[in-house]
This record gives structure tokens, sequence and C-alpha cells, in this order.
């Protein structure tokens, strides 16, 4: 049985800093590209960033590219995402999600097959 379980988050002011875990308990973790997904309230889910399984080439939303951060640690099956500078418009929850497929560079959340049940991350004045 697969299972992302997020981590982390909460409530910080802006210009502040959290980080995201997520363990993954996939067999194939080290061969899956692993993603974080943001959705904010009335908005449809988005892309925040993606780390690839192999020699960790990464990709960003322009919203968060310079600020956010995806990193993994295969010998732990997890995935971070360090955020920085943080604004209010990061507000939303976020989501762990793996793509064991491997679609080449996808931004796209229906390429991707697992899903955590995300957390929530409140960024206040």
């Amino acid at each position: 049985q697969v299972q992302l379980v997020e981590s982390g988050g909460g409530l910080v002011q802006a210009g502040g800093s959290l980080r995201l875990s997520c363990a993954a308990s996939i067999r194939t973790f080290a061969d899956s590209a692993m993603g974080w997904f943001r959705q904010a309230p009335g908005k449809e889910r988005e892309f925040v960033a993606r780390i690839s399984w192999n020699v960790g080439v990464t990709r960003y939303s322009d919203s968060v590219k310079g600020r956010f951060t995806i990193s993994r640690d295969n010998a732990k099956n997890t995935v971070y995402l360090q955020m920085n500078s943080l604004k209010l418009e990061d507000r939303a929850v976020y989501y762990c999600a793996a793509d064991t497929k491997r679609v080449a560079g996808t931004t796209r959340a229906v390429d991707y097959d697992y899903w955590g049940e995300g957390r929530q991350v409140t960024v206040t004045t």
C-alpha cells in the first residue's frame, strides 16, 4: 500500500520560512520523480516544484522560483520543500505527489500517481 505522509507547514508571518516533508512508502521511491502542488481556497490545484528520480533535476513554478527549494533523501524515502520569503499568496494546502511513470519534467497533476493528504500553510501579515 502506497502512502505519502506530509509533515511540517503551519503558520508563519510574511517573509518567514517553513519546511514541508513528505515520507513515502513506495518501494520504487528512488526511481520515482516527486512533486509538490498547492491549492488555495477557491482555486485549482497548481504545480509548485518537481525533482527528478535520478540526478535530482529540479523544476519550479515561476511564482516560487528563487524562494522555494525541493530536495530528496532517497535513503529516507523523503522529499522536502523548503519555503523561504513566504508571501501572503503562498497560503494554500500543499500536497506531495509521486510520479512513478517518470513523465519527463511534467508539471501536470494528472501525471502523478500517488498523493498525500495535504498540509496547510498559512502566511499572515
